[in-house]
């Protein structure tokens, strides 16, 4: 392998493992504050892949208006979602939550054929992130990955400040640590669990418009996001948003090199490096908090 490929793998593995970060610290941020284990995470990143999709026609060039449009429909979506539904999963069990997210994924899906249909659709980026700039004699990278993974990062510092430099993210770090001492302080355990759950599918919703010009939108693609985002959760630290930026980078780098050097083993070397992590820290690289 050559320095010029060698650069383009290690910025695809970045801008992956950036743009799994935005789904799996929604993922972390609901089950830490909430308790919930979200199999409808997943959906989430489908819903705002389709959302790029059917809103490409009308904004045409002005794309970060459309994100910035799609991001708070998702918001409020979420947090209606969240008081119609979720703020009943609370006090019961794990399996139930499981049951009766997976039930979602099945009624989004539903919905999504419905709507949009069941072919495989493109999105393409905008005009002025056409074209690459070079790497090598031979080889280009893409400018529309370069801000992906500038995107990526800037929303990655945005929630670092909310988390530990705002009030939101006190009263965010209190309820994971101590949901009922929250409560004595006389803050609304309802309204935070709402606005962290609207964020959290906000955060998802914003990956897949990121990632519609870089893949196919197609049906089920939630799935497949949802079992590696899982994967990353464990390996970070359920509830630790440090812990799914580490871990979603090395999931990043792994899958990546791991398809240029063992393709016939690549799906392997996530899961194991997952395996291996756990044998070594059981509650993941690190532990809850943020």
């Amino acid at each position: 392998m050559d320095l010029a490929t060698f650069l383009v793998q290690c910025l695809n593995a970045v801008q992956y493992g950036l743009l799994l970060f935005l789904v799996a610290s929604g993922l972390t941020l609901i089950f830490g504050i909430m308790g919930v284990i979200n199999l409808a995470h997943g959906s989430f990143y489908m819903i705002g892949a389709y959302m790029a999709f059917v809103m490409a026609p009308y904004f045409g060039d002005w794309f970060l208006t459309r994100m910035l449009v799609g991001v708070l429909l998702a918001a409020v979506f979420g947090y209606i979602l969240e008081w119609v539904f979720f703020s009943f999963l609370y006090q019961r069990e794990h399996l139930q939550q499981v049951l009766m997210t997976y039930a979602l994924i099945l009624v989004f899906e539903e919905l999504r054929s419905l709507m949009v249909g069941n072919d495989v659709h493109g999105v393409q980026p905008p005009s002025w992130l056409a074209g690459g700039f070079k790497l090598g004699e031979l080889m280009s990278y893409p400018w529309y990955r370069v801000f992906a993974s500038v995107a990526c990062i800037v929303v990655a510092v945005a929630l670092y400040f909310v988390v530990n430099r705002t009030r939101l993210g006190m009263m965010i770090r209190a309820g994971a640590s101590n949901r009922d001492m929250v409560r004595g302080l006389g803050i609304d355990i309802k309204t935070l669990y709402r606005v962290v759950f609207a964020g959290g599918v906000a955060l998802a919703a914003l990956a897949g418009m990121i990632a519609a010009p870089l893949s196919s939108v197609y049906p089920g693609m939630g799935s497949s996001v949802l079992i590696i985002s899982f994967v990353v959760v464990v390996i970070g630290g359920i509830g630790s948003i440090t812990g799914a930026l580490i871990a979603s980078l090395l999931v990043g780098f792994v899958d990546t090199f791991g398809k240029v050097f063992f393709a016939e083993f690549s799906g392997v070397g996530v899961y194991l490096l997952m395996a291996v992590i756990l044998v070594w820290r059981p509650e993941g690289l690190m532990k809850r908090g943020y």
